[in-house]
């Protein structure tokens, strides 16, 4: 690209890109995000699903009320079974007619379980366990959209400071022009000097217009987190995480404190707890069931002279052979208890990695700091000497512009620095389940 190229990109994309808008701090991030991220609101609704078929599980503990009317017309023509005679009907009768009547029947019927074995108050409790797990599921989504929130944040933050430091380049860029000018005027500068300085002056209005559009893409992503579909034009804040608990000390507390923590054992933990009585459900299907049944008919061929009766009894289910149902049952319901035990295991060693990561990430990120604070005050310096000596006309421009190179990337690395410690300590909250 040219240099009025550049210029000419400059002049037309600079206002569109100047911030102008509201500020936007973390907090309100994450506020926003538990408010309107679509993640949130799919886990509540699994949690509300899931506690509805809790509810399911007891209804068959319950007593189960049923009422019924039918009215029918039909003939009454008489078939006599085989072996069978109504009273005062001889064999040889006969009699057959397509005169219909009507029939009025209207009933209430009731059942109560008494006892099953255990297959309906274990089914209810493996129902609950498994909402439990959902709860702990919902908490678990919580924490990875707060995790994507604060990632995105640091994000557009140090995006922010990439821009920062761009505009302190230009700004110095252009200072170093007007002297280039100067001495080029007064014949103390060859012309080439300032070529020179006005294609650094070129190179860092194009590396503003990449890190403005960097910070534009930054704070896309972090309405995209935040489940906000809205204008970019708001800035954030240079709000950090501060120091976590235990972040300085050994990383074996930090690890046992996360295995108590982490929601995502928890929800294994209610699984499990869930699969075990689902096992005990169904070993009760080989034993017999108990039921209270009790009945209220009115029947009659007019509405007005029905005649009721009620009835009332036991009823005694016994599965004699089901065709291996129930034993199929079985092994899968053992089965997948295994499979979630199994994944207790996994998880728990996942958690382990996640947090002596990002401990360690913590550690290394705060060493980085102070090496790039170093870098940052010394390339400054070197650029303010560096300034001196082009202003007395003893340094050359060469040496300017290698300066001022080297106070970019400084100042570069300690925007980087700042957010991968911003960053890792955002991975160890949530590795923890702090947040």
């Amino acid at each position: 690209m040219s240099i009025a190229a550049a210029a000419l990109v400059w002049l037309a994309v600079a206002p569109a890109l100047a911030p102008s808008g509201p500020v936007l701090t973390l907090e309100d991030a994450l506020e926003t995000a538990r408010e309107r991220q679509p993640q949130i609101a799919q886990a509540a609704a699994a949690t509300a699903a899931a506690t509805a078929r809790s509810d399911e599980a007891r209804s068959s503990l319950l007593p189960q009320v049923g009422a019924s009317a039918n009215y029918q017309r039909a003939t009454a023509n008489v078939a006599i079974r085989p072996g069978t005679l109504p009273s005062g009907v001889s064999g040889e009768t006969r009699s057959e007619s397509w005169d219909t009547f009507g029939y009025y029947t209207a009933g209430v019927t009731a059942s109560q379980l008494v006892y099953d074995f255990g297959q309906g108050p274990n089914r209810h409790k493996a129902a609950q366990a498994s909402a439990s797990a959902q709860r702990e599921s919902e908490r678990t989504t919580d924490a990875q959209v707060a995790f994507a929130v604060r990632s995105a944040y640091f994000s557009a933050r140090a995006a922010k400071g990439l821009v920062d430091v761009a505009k302190e380049t230009l700004d110095d860029q252009q200072k170093h022009l007007e002297q280039t000018q100067g001495f080029v005027d007064i014949g103390t500068q060859p012309e080439i000097a300032l070529a020179q300085t006005r294609t650094g002056v070129a190179n860092a209005r194009v590396q503003l217009i990449v890190a403005e559009n960097g910070y534009l893409a930054a704070k896309a992503q972090l309405n995209q987190s935040m489940g906000v579909e809205g204008s970019l034009d708001y800035d954030v804040t240079d709000d950090a995480l501060p120091p976590l608990d235990g972040e300085a000390g050994s990383v074996d507390p930090l690890v046992d404190e996360a295995i108590h923590a982490r929601p995502e054992l928890a929800a294994l933990s209610d699984q499990a707890h869930a699969g075990e009585l689902t096992v005990r459900s169904i070993r009760g299907a080989y034993a017999p069931s108990l039921n209270v049944v009790a009945g209220l008919t009115d029947a009659g061929q007019h509405v007005g002279s029905l005649i009721w009766n009620f009835s009332t009894g036991l009823s005694l289910g016994i599965p004699i052979y089901p065709g291996g149902l129930t034993a199929a049952q079985m092994r899968e319901a053992r089965a997948n208890l295994s499979s979630v035990q199994a994944q207790q295991d996994i998880e728990r060693l996942q958690v382990r990695l996640e947090v002596e990561q990002a401990y360690l990430a913590v550690r290394a990120a705060k060493e980085s700091i102070s090496a790039a604070d170093d870098a940052l005050e010394n390339a400054r310096a070197q650029l303010r000497l560096a300034e001196g000596r082009y202003e007395a006309g003893v340094g050359s421009i060469i040496e300017l512009t290698d300066a001022q190179v080297a106070a970019t990337s400084a100042g570069q690395q300690k925007v980087q620095a700042d957010y991968v410690l911003a960053q890792a300590r955002a991975q160890l909250l949530k590795a923890l389940g702090r947040g």
